[in-house]
């Protein structure tokens, strides 16, 4: 299954898919990203809506979804 999706007209990577990739947590690679945020491009990170998070997850079918929800 592809990590890559497309929102907002963009093709995008999950922070949990890029921590696997890194071989880092999720949280560590947030906390770097935050730390070091003037490196990155203005559009480089962004939270998926709660309605997108829905589709996202109808679209893989998954029925279990392990990912987090932050309000």
């Amino acid at each position: 299954m592809s990590r890559i999706y497309v929102f907002r007209d963009h093709k995008v990577m999950l922070d949990q898919d890029l921590a696997e990739l890194y071989g880092v947590t999720t949280g560590n690679l947030n906390k770097a990203v935050k730390r070091n945020i003037k490196r990155f491009p203005e559009d480089f990170m962004f939270q998926l809506s709660e309605d997108e998070l829905k589709n996202l997850i109808f679209q893989n079918g998954t029925s279990s979804w392990g990912g987090t929800k932050k309000d």
